[in-house]
């Protein structure tokens, strides 16, 4: 197990106000566990959908809370906080300077990379970003890394990040991507954004490690065909049962499935949930679908 983050400690900086949508969820107050919040669960279009007049996109318009920003998830336990992936782009008004552990990047694709633009060009301390080994990266992030400092992670590989041990698995994506097994104490939760499917070794593994909770990427509502790239809802629930998940979130919800979704309130199993910005997921509570 190698451990990324020696010299870089999360400061006790608090971030405002949960009431205030620029800004993430307060720390947790527990010491122990393992917490999740989703900071962004939408797609690269996010809802409302810029130009689109749907009933979804109209409804998020409306109402903030059915708003889906670009991915991003928060991971704390005790003084340990982790931003997976980077899709939001005002995270320096969200994190303080040093607010921090790390930050693990799914992929490298700008919707979910896009925040590291403008965070790089901040002052020290630097940020460690573990990341999949993708030669390529995102248009100049490498070459001007600034306050970045990249980590190629390996499959199946752990990685210790203050209190967190964060496990890679590949995942099924036009991108090398690699989805996150979190775990604290006893928790254990896995990210898995994004993804068609799952491969075989990835639910192989899964099958052994048992997370209690799996956020699992679902963009499309039912399809005729088989997606490319992204689940829609069967091959997400297919996955699902594949590794015996016994709690779902979905993720990288796209306005054609919220449409959907409002047609078919109701129909997923009870096991599974779609996900929102601002849930909190926890040893102690996942919040009812909407």
């Amino acid at each position: 197990m190698s451990t990324l983050n020696s010299g870089i400690l999360p400061s006790s900086g608090k971030i405002d106000s949960r009431h205030d949508s620029r800004t993430g969820p307060m720390p947790p107050k527990n010491t122990g566990g393992l917490r999740l919040s989703l900071l962004g669960t939408g797609d690269a279009g996010g809802v409302p959908l810029y130009g689109c007049s749907c009933p979804a996109c109209e409804r998020a318009r409306l109402d903030p809370r059915f708003m889906r920003r670009p991915s991003t998830a928060l991971v704390e336990s005790s003084g340990t906080r982790l931003l997976i992936d980077a899709g939001l782009i005002d995270l320096a008004e969200r994190f303080p300077s040093g607010n921090l552990t790390a930050i693990l990047l799914t992929h490298f694709h700008p919707d979910h990379v896009q925040g590291l633009f403008h965070l790089r060009w901040g002052t020290d301390p630097r940020i460690d970003v573990g990341a999949p080994p993708d030669p390529e990266g995102c248009a100049d992030l490498y070459k001007n890394n600034g306050l970045l400092k990249f980590h190629r992670l390996q499959e199946f590989s752990p990685a210790l990040f203050g209190d967190v041990t964060a496990t890679p698995v590949p995942l099924v994506h036009s991108k090398m991507t690699f989805g996150y097994c979190l775990e604290a104490g006893s928790a254990r939760i896995a990210y898995l954004c994004d993804t068609i499917g799952l491969p075989p070794g990835s639910v192989e593994f899964f099958k052994q490690w048992r997370p209690d909770c799996v956020i699992l990427d679902c963009c499309h509502p039912p399809l005729e065909r088989r997606p490319r790239n992204h689940n829609d809802v069967r091959t997400a629930l297919e996955s699902a049962d594949a590794i015996g998940a016994r709690r779902v979130i979905l993720t990288h919800v796209s306005h054609e499935l919220d449409l959907w979704l409002m047609d078919h309130a109701g129909t997923l199993p009870r096991h599974v949930a779609v996900g929102r910005d601002g849930m909190v997921i926890d040893d102690r509570n996942t919040e009812p679908s909407r």
